[in-house]
């Protein structure tokens, strides 16, 4: 052997060392120049996480930085998580090799995720949730060490990422809250460690894979929130590692496995909530031990729920309300019994089902635990539960909407935690129950419509945060207790329709959080308190239908938040107050059958006849012209009363104006001295990020003109991409020189501060600066909308009156957008937060985004119920007297009346006059007392094909001369029903038209059957009364549903249509997030042809599963429907064209040997649908094959035809009425009488 000599043994030592501090060296060089790089791309560090990153600091002691403890110090982990950076990833990012740990969750970086981070071989977690980062997931194949990826909550497209391009060892792909679509990647499901696996809440379509059940090791499955479609995918019971499944909110359909339970026998967390699914709930699902979280809520189960429920001793939420679950019989009931068992039970909900029987004393035993009991909205009877008041954690108790009777116990006031009591709307009877005064957390006592007799509790005084007081509807007598309107945090007090007597209490005023005062139709007695003013938060007051006398208080004049003042059928003798007129957002004044006297005021309200009430009164005179009222006379003052006359009246507040003027001067002059050097943002009611002058000037090249997009009177409008939010923007800058244009700002970020709804334009932010010039600057941005405005879509050719060079817009669009404008304008008038005129509704205020979903914008003159003037656009006349755009302006503004909803109302008719006529209200052929209004009466409703658009009255070629007649009858038949409310929103007399209310709810309700068109729509039923649902007293799902009436729309392609999402709902499915409901929610769905079976599928296989009230297909539809029942395709002639919605669906099974419209014997002028005509009646389910009849026999089938192989039985009382172009069927036996015939009423 051959030793080194120590010299050179020495000397290869020291090279060596050498070589590892120079590379050490030279690694932390590039390190610390990519960290820096990272740093300059990020422009807003609020909490300066990076003060550190400088040369004074070694890369390794900077801020979220760590390095290797060994040679080579190299940096391993970045942690910049919830530091509120503003910017974008540097690719540098991707020369830190020896990274092992990224997180930079909960900031506000934007743009796209790096590539060059799909290169780190070292990278075992990456954490980006919740920024607002771009594009598509790169490809992390290469990061063969990757164990955690998590993108929740960006702004991420594309598809799910297949398994060539993760890693092969992933444990963790956390990617909800995004915007992403295509189906579940089968071969996602080859990487076998997966153990958590997050796709909720995005536009993810198509079945569940088969090839999930390869995962044999996946413990979380979250794909809630998307367009899912299928019945429970069966390979899912393989997995028994599963301990959550959450896959609510989508169209799931089908019974559940009977293993579930005992297959999945580790689950903890089982989310179905908000699908179709029905059927009997698994009795084997207590062999899931472990379940602690159950929620089937609003789907169709049916039957009794399973007694073995009780076994589930982990069980802490049990959801199953908005179902059809029945308890016919007295062991129906016994599950109750069984929950006892569940000593960890916190929220049960069984509302809105179809449960009978009374509840027995038994319930006292379910868990000491438990918070929320809902058991309103059933068929419940017998007294109150009296074991209820054992639960004595109980902090919400629901039995609303039942048959309960007998007296509520003084034992109820043994539940300290209770918050919210809801018994409204049963029978019970006895005394109020005092006893809720021992309840200090009280919130909510809903007690009306019941049989209580008595006085009103004095202890509800008590109740420190006492918020609602309801016991109206009931026969309480006695005064008024004063101790109430001493509770500190009162705000709705309900005591109408009882026989309460005596005066009200001067102690009312002491109420000044109070917001509706409601004493309506009880005998009360006295003088109005003038304390009653005090009350500065009061929106509305009810004392009519009383015996008060004295004068109306003058100190109603202070009540500045008031809307609806209602004083009729009392004794109030007086004038009336001149003040009440200055109330601006006063919007129902009812002073009628009273004994009040002298001049009308000709101010504010009283100049609106529609909204203010006064006959029945003794001598009212003078007033707006409208109200045909007497000319008040006056008697000579004599020298002396008119020389204290002229004092009182012109010297003093000639002083008085003279004063205010001097002191107005100063302080605009010391306000506009100091306004520029601070400047606020407006409020929103949310917190926005703040903007710049600068920053805006940079996302529109300097507002540019290749980038502006509009022009007003007020403002113009630039496209831009702001750094903050990544996706394009719209920046409106305010012309502050042009007079109004301050108003027009402050008028717009006062509406937008109190709205929010789906079809309304959303604003992001806004800019309250001054420029590069040192002048005032004042700027909104909103989201782009990418389709432009209405008007650009109607006329493309802006020269073209008769818009000849126009877009193609289908009628289904069309009336999409309708409704969209009538969801919106209904929900400015009639939110909670207070009823909003726009005063300028006209087609380019209407914006359309990707898929041509209208939102309502510019609200610069939208007022709360105050003085508009004229907007500028072409064919704009500016006037003072005239609120709106002159074509669309209400007539009654021209001859001065008060802005009100009704002018809103005119105008939306013009505007669906427009859209369907496409022609301007301004139009040379409108002229010499012809308006669009009086244009469309005069040819309505016999010569309305005459006036429409001709686009809509071109049908398919190839059908019958028969069918093309039926058709153009039933499209113009739909039609009629358009213009015609159409004609009920533009009468001369706003006394004549309806309100956004109901135009929005006839719009939805139209006879969509006869369009040419798929419609799924959702519909809300209600049997609350209406006075319950304006208060806005249920949580949850109410709000949850509030702007969901119309969810799935009508533009786009029909595959679009039948596979829209639910964009209102959140992916929190808690049970407290639920609380308080409707009593159903349902499906109506109508199939109707020309458009494939493609198109047809997903709502059409739902329909095999649940209750349908009416089905329409004519002959093209039915050859489509019974040639291809189980092929998912839209490569033929029959498809709509996609827009921009993500491609359809499912797996497409195999083709069974059917036929194809494009089949070779299809020629010589024959085509599937008139081969279907040939054929129809008598001879239809020859043509049909075994697999579409045994798919659709549940809904078609002819008593008189022979049984067909393969076909599903057909259910007693289905009814078939053969017709020459038309198949009618009506599924008579599919639901209960009770049920069907409310449907059917809704519908």
């Amino acid at each position: 052997m051959k030793f080194i000599e120590p010299g050179k043994f020495l000397l290869v030592f020291l090279v060596c060392g050498a070589h590892v501090v120079i590379c050490s060296s030279s690694g932390n060089e590039t390190d610390r120049l990519s960290l820096l790089e990272f740093k300059n791309a990020i422009t807003l560090d609020p909490q300066q996480a990076l003060m550190s990153w400088n040369d004074s600091n070694h890369v390794c002691s900077w801020e979220g930085v760590k390095c290797r403890v060994k040679a080579p110090h190299r940096v391993i982990s970045l942690d910049l998580s919830g530091q509120g950076l503003v910017g974008s990833i540097s690719p540098s990012l991707g020369n830190l090799t020896f990274l092992r740990y990224i997180n930079l969750q909960e900031n506000l970086i934007a743009g796209q995720i790096p590539l060059s981070l799909g290169h780190l071989h070292h990278l075992k977690d990456l954490y980006l949730s919740n920024n607002t980062l771009q594009g598509q997931i790169p490809d992390f194949a290469n990061c063969s060490n990757l164990r955690t990826l998590s993108l929740n909550g960006n702004h991420l497209l594309g598809q799910v990422p297949t398994d060539a391009r993760l890693p092969p060892n992933l444990y963790s792909l956390r990617i909800s809250y995004n915007k992403l679509s295509g189906t579940i990647p089968p071969s996602l499901f080859n990487i076998t460690t997966l153990t958590k696996l997050g796709i909720g809440c995005n536009q993810i379509n198509g079945k569940i894979p088969r090839e999930i059940g390869k995962s044999r090791v996946l413990q979380l499955f979250s794909a809630s929130q998307n367009k899912l479609s299928g019945r429970f995918q069966q390979t899912i019971l393989n997995i028994s590692s599963l301990a959550i499944i959450d896959l609510a909110v989508n169209y799931l359909h089908g019974e559940l496995p009977s293993s579930l339970g005992s297959s999945l026998s580790n689950l903890q967390w089982l989310g179905l909530a908000n699908n179709l699914f029905g059927g009997h709930i698994p009795s084997f699902l207590a062999n899931a031990s472990e379940l602690s979280m159950i929620n089937l809520s609003r789907n169709n189960f049916t039957g009794m729920v399973p007694s073995s429920i009780g076994k589930l001793q982990e069980l802490s939420t049990l959801n199953l309300e908005l179902n059809q679950l029945q308890s016919s019989d007295k062991q129906g009931l016994e599950f109750m019994n069984s929950l006892s068992n569940c000593t960890n039970l916190r929220a049960l909900s069984l509302a809105n089902n179809q449960l009978e029987g009374e509840i027995a004393s038994s319930v006292g035993n379910l868990s000491m635990k438990l918070q929320i009991l809902y058991l309103g909205g059933n068929k419940l009877s017998g007294r109150f539960p009296a074991g209820i008041a054992n639960l004595r954690s109980l902090s919400a108790l629901s039995l609303e909407l039942n048959h309960f009777t007998g007296p509520v116990p003084d034992c109820l006031g043994n539940l300290k935690n209770l918050q919210i009591v809801h018994l409204s709307q049963n029978n019970f009877t006895g005394f109020a129950p005092s006893s809720l005064s021992n309840s200090s957390l009280l919130e909510k006592a809903l007690l009306d419509s019941n049989q209580f007799y008595g006085r009103i509790p004095r202890g509800l005084g008590s109740l420190k945060v006492l918020q609602i007081l309801d016991i109206s509807n009931n026969n309480l007598h006695g005064s008024i207790p004063r101790e109430i309107f001493s509770i500190p945090t009162i705000r709705e007090i309900w005591l109408s329709s009882n026989r309460l007597d005596g005066p009200l209490p001067i102690e009312i005023g002491n109420a000044k959080q109070l917001e509706h005062l409601v004493l309506s139709s009880n005998n009360l007695s006295g003088v109005i308190p003038d304390t009653l003013g005090n009350c500065g938060s009061m929106e509305e007051i009810k004392l009519d239908q009383n015996f008060l006398s004295g004068s109306i208080p003058t100190s109603f004049g202070n009540m500045e938040s008031l809307q609806v003042l209602n004083l009729s059928h009392n004794l109030l003798s007086g004038s009336i107050l001149k003040s009440i007129g200055s109330l601006k957002y006063l919007e129902q004044l009812d002073l009628s059958f009273n004994n009040l006297e002298g001049e009308v005021p000709e101010i504010g309200i009283f100049n609106n006849t529609t909204a203010i009430w006064i006959a029945g009164n003794r001598g009212p005179c003078g007033g707006a012209t409208k109200l045909h009222l007497p000319v008040c006379t006056y008697r000579p003052p004599s020298s002396t009363k008119h020389l204290r006359s002229v004092v009182l009246k012109v010297v003093i507040p000639l002083a008085c104006i003279v004063s205010l003027a001097t002191g107005i001067s100063v302080l605009l002059f010391w306000r506009k001295k100091h306004e520029r050097k601070s400047m606020s943002l407006p409020s929103f009611g949310r917190n926005f990020p703040k903007v710049s002058f600068d920053d805006l000037s940079r996302a529109t090249d300097g507002f540019s003109i290749s980038n502006l997009i509009g022009r007003g009177r007020y403002s113009s409008v630039y496209k831009g991409r702001l750094l903050q939010y990544g996706d394009m923007v719209a920046v409106k800058v305010f012309s502050l020189q042009t007079r109004g244009a301050q108003k027009s700002f402050i008028a717009e970020c006062k509406t937008l501060r109190n709205v929010r709804h789906r079809n309304l334009v959303p604003i992001l932010t806004a800019c309250s600066s001054i420029d590069s010039q040192g002048n005032d600057f004042k700027a909104l941005v909103y989201q782009f909308m990418s389709q432009g405005d209405l008007h650009m879509m109607l006329y493309s050719n802006q020269d073209d009156e008769n818009g000849s060079a126009s877009i193609h817009i289908a009628f289904a669009q069309r009336l999409s957008i309708v409704v969209d404008v009538a969801d919106a304008m209904e929900y400015v008038h009639h939110n909670n937060q207070g009823t909003i005129v726009h005063c300028d509704l006209k087609p380019s205020n209407i914006l359309l985004d990707d898929s041509l979903t209208a939102h309502v914008g510019d609200f610069g003159l939208a007022r709360f119920k105050v003085d508009c003037t004229i907007s500028s656009s072409g064919d704009s006349i500016i006037s003072s007297a005239i609120n709106g755009t002159i074509g669309y302006v209400a007539p009654e503004y021209a001859t001065g009346g008060e802005v009100s909803t009704f002018g809103d109302v005119y105008s939306f008719g013009i505007v669906l006059f427009e859209i369907f006529l496409r022609k301007r209200p301004t139009h040379d052929m409108f002229k010499d007392g012809l308006n669009i209004a009086t244009f469309v009466d005069m040819n309505f409703p016999d010569r309305i094909s005459e006036v429409v658009d001709q686009e809509l009255l071109e049908y398919q070629n190839g059908l019958s001369h028969d069918t093309l007649v039926d058709m153009k009858e039933k499209e113009m038949e739909c039609l009629r029903s358009v213009l015609n409310i159409g004609l009920c929103c533009t009468k001369p007399s706003p006394y004549e038209r309806m309100d956004m209310r109901e135009v929005a709810a006839r719009l939805r309700g139209l006879p969509q059957q006869q369009l040419r068109i798929v419609i799924v729509r959702f519909h809300l039923c209600s049997k609350a009364s209406g006075r319950q649902q304006r208060r806005g007293r249920r949580e949850g799902l109410r709000d949850l549903l509030a702007n969901a009436t119309h969810i799935l729309r009508l533009h786009g392609s029909v595959q679009e249509w039948t596979t829209a999402g639910l964009p209102e709902y959140q992916c929190s499915h808690d049970l407290g997030d639920v609380a308080g409901h409707r009593d159903d929610v349902h499906l109506v769905l109508f199939l109707v042809s020309d458009v494939s079976f493609a198109d047809m599928w997903l709502t059409s296989t739902s329909a095999e599963l649940i209750p349908i009230e009416e089905t329409y297909i004519n002959c093209a539809g039915i050859g489509l429907l019974l040639s291809r029942a189980v092929r998912r395709s839209a490569a033929d002639g029959f498809s709509a064209p996609a827009r921009n919605g993500p491609p359809g669906g499912d797996e497409q099974p195999p083709r069974p040997p059917d036929q194809r419209p494009t089949d070779d014997m299809f020629k010589d002028g024959l085509n599937i649908a008139t081969f279907v005509e040939m054929n129809f009646p008598d001879r239809i389910l020859r043509l049909a094959s075994g697999p579409a009849l045994g798919l659709f026999g549940k809904l078609l089938g002819d008593r008189r035809a022979a049984p067909i192989k393969g076909a599903a039985p057909i259910p007693k009382g289905a009814c078939y009425y053969p017709g020459k172009d038309v198949l009618r069927v009506i599924a008579c036996a599919v639901c209960p009488r009770q049920r069907r015939q409310r449907w059917l009423g809704d519908a």
